[in-house]
């Protein structure tokens, strides 16, 4: 899954939980396994310093240049993204804090790849356990047709629980609408 979608979806998450900036963090940081557990397409990673399934020590050549401009680009976009389309001055942290968090564990797994110890090692055998097995690299029409689905879902999610006045589904306005 790109960084994008992850970061799209935490953000979704949290802009419907403001009430719970917490639960809108965790539920974030736990869409990222959920989300990887759905087949999809990934874009190639050169560099053996940065691939997880991988994980050599670190050169710093041409791969990891480009590797490192792809990924930042990617998660830079998709925080961006989040911000554009779900953010408002009222939740504006907290859907940073739910699109950083999403994308938080493929950090980790970077992490983990320079530092394989606890809790570091627990978390990259989990999320590679929740990796889906089935992969769409070979099919990158399909999969980044999915990813685009699930962001445009994401995106309607937070839009069925507010209204057009920027207020929220159950949410009362004033005193005088409860009367």
């Amino acid at each position: 899954m790109t960084l994008t979608t992850h970061a799209i979806v935490g953000a979704a998450i949290a802009s419907v939980l403001p009430m719970h900036p917490s639960l809108a963090i965790a539920a974030a940081f736990c869409s990222h396994f959920l989300l990887d557990g759905i087949p999809h397409w990934d874009y190639p990673i050169r560099s053996d310093s940065v691939n997880p399934n991988v994980g050599t020590a670190m050169r710093y050549d041409r791969a990891l240049i480009a590797d490192l401009l792809t990924i930042g680009t990617d998660a830079t976009f998709g925080i961006g993204l989040a911000l554009l389309l779900l953010a408002r001055t009222s939740n504006l942290a907290l859907v940073f804090c739910g699109a950083s968090a999403a994308i938080l564990p493929d950090v980790l797994q970077f992490a983990y790849l320079r530092f394989p110890h606890e809790p570091l090692a627990s978390l990259q055998r989990f999320h590679s356990w929740m990796h889906a097995s089935r992969s769409l690299k070979a099919r990158p029409i399909v999969g980044v047709s999915a990813q685009i689905g699930l962001v445009f879902l994401s995106y309607l999610s937070r839009g069925l629980s507010h209204r057009s006045d920027g207020s929220r589904v159950g949410q009362i306005k004033s005193r005088e609408q409860i009367f």
